[in-house]
């Protein structure tokens, strides 16, 4: 199957520029300059006309809980279900199911449940798990529920392995629990991304963790220490350590602007990742609602729990893309922050760019962010 997109404009590195992009089947076949008419329409399976509009690789959420009035911890595969569709809907092609701070069954159930969905997505695709605790320390606890947070413990996490195979691809830690280092390395053994949050980490123990192989700062700036000149902390240990990469939740509401452009020139856009950290709330709106065994209250779109803590978000990735370019952030590096650098940290080596031999996850978007054609392995949807 063939597929023509015309007249769009893609994110280059001299700027955007106006292409015209041939899919056959499932991946970027040619891209050539729209002046040059280099394609014909004939023997085309189907045609878009993208009247000049941005065209952007997928973008990739690597930490989202639900969406749709749905929570992906409450044991359905269609609570997953929702939430893909919901991701696609808002230009994201993949995403990481995730977890909050649970029992084991609960979250033995949740693998399950996302074993059954893999391959069978009614939206975005699955690109596998996040595992966001239980071994956090209940200092920083935010919003995840603090009777299940527990200590590391390597025989429990055989156990989750052995039920979710390599669908596990990020797992987020407190480093100073007792025994989290060798979590570290036995994660690391196993390719998995050793993020960093709801922690209390002193800056040594930030960088301990780091050079055991650590990598990744979820949610950053949130549920951890402020920066503090005498104490510096988890924050400026990894903004000072290269090989470090952030995530952040641009929603007017988790981070000011002027923290979002301090990542951004510290970290560059190859080091730092847009996420939603989205709860069921995501495409619903206010109201209030229950999650991580928690009450949730909704109002203007900014969720907390009854104490005034922040408890994830609303925000979806176009929203986060915009906002992002209205603080400032180049439009080009706010595309890599959505798209390239998640698919990089994952290990996805045929997602996140516009390049001939890349898989046809394609967005289209107006000048307000919002979606106007969504393609997934060169399929429209």
């Amino acid at each position: 199957m063939k597929t023509l997109i015309q007249n769009v404009m893609i994110s280059q590195e001299d700027g955007l520029e106006l292409v015209d992009i041939l899919l056959e089947n499932e991946t970027i076949l040619k891209i050539e300059a729209s002046e040059t008419n280099a394609f014909s329409n004939e023997g085309m399976d189907h045609r878009i006309d993208g009247q000049s509009q941005l065209l952007i690789p997928g973008m990739i959420d690597v930490h989202i809980h639900g969406a749709n009035n749905f929570d992906m911890m409450d044991g359905t595969t269609k609570s997953i279900q929702e939430v893909s569709k919901k991701c696609l809907e808002t230009g994201c092609t993949g995403f990481l199911v995730t977890s909050v701070t649970s029992s084991l069954e609960a979250l033995l159930t949740m693998i399950d449940r996302t074993k059954e969905v893999v391959g069978h997505e009614i939206g975005a695709k699955i690109l596998g798990i996040h595992l966001e605790g239980p071994y956090l320390n209940v200092k920083r606890k935010g919003m995840q529920d603090p009777n299940y947070l527990r200590n590391p413990d390597l025989k429990e996490m055989d156990m989750i392995f052995e039920r979710a195979g390599d669908l596990i691809k990020m797992v987020t830690v407190a480093p100073e629990l007792p025994g989290c280092l060798e979590l570290i390395t036995y994660l690391k053994r196993k390719n998995v991304v050793v993020a960093i949050a709801h922690s209390d980490a002193t800056y040594e123990e930030a960088q301990a963790a780091f050079q055991q192989g650590a990598s990744h700062i979820t949610h950053c700036f949130n549920a951890m220490p402020p920066i503090h000149h005498r104490a510096p902390g988890l924050v400026t240990a990894a903004l000072e350590n290269d090989t470090v990469s952030v995530q952040a939740i641009v929603d007017g509401i988790h981070l000011h602007p002027g923290i979002v452009r301090l990542l951004h020139k510290v970290k560059g856009a190859d080091g730092m990742v847009l996420i939603t950290d989205a709860l069921q709330a995501m495409g619903v709106g206010d109201g209030a609602y229950e999650f991580g065994g928690h009450h949730v209250t909704v109002e203007n779109g900014v969720a907390r729990l009854n104490d005034g803590t922040l408890a994830s978000s609303t925000v979806t990735m176009n929203e986060a893309l915009r906002l992002s370019v209205e603080m400032g952030i180049p439009l080009e590096d706010a595309i890599k922050m959505s798209s390239t650098t998640p698919a990089t940290i994952l290990g996805e080596k045929k997602l996140g760019k516009i390049a001939v031999g890349y898989d046809a996850d394609l967005i289209l978007l107006d000048k307000e962010f919002c979606v106007i054609e969504k393609i997934i392995k060169g399929q429209l949807n």
